[in-house]
């Protein structure tokens, strides 16, 4: 039995997105596994990944994992760690969770 990927977006709005990206990635790949897909990064936990996508005006994220808790587990960290980093800039991660 194979089971749905469970996804959640998000849509950061920020002028510095690459810049956002670029340490998200940096931070978190000091325990996880990061890629480079293309022009995206996608942060690779144990639980699930996020992809980060930046555009002019944006930093898009968009996690996947196998089960409702692990989703919520990468969205907690990738979310918290993000607004941490966004903190003078006020970013705030809104996920919409995809049934």
């Amino acid at each position: 039995m194979t089971t749905t990927p469970r996804t959640a977006t998000a849509s950061v709005a920020t002028d510095n997105a690459p810049r956002y990206a670029k340490q998200l990635a940096s931070h978190l790949g000091r325990r996880s596994e990061i890629r480079e897909l293309g022009e995206d990064i996608a942060i690779v936990l144990t639980v699930g990944e996020c992809r980060l996508h930046s555009t002019e005006s944006a930093l898009e994220l968009t996690a996947t994992a196998g089960s409702d808790d692990d989703l919520s587990t990468v969205t907690r960290v990738v979310g918290s760690h993000l607004e941490r980093f966004g903190q003078r800039n006020e970013l705030t991660v809104d996920w919409q969770f995809m049934r």
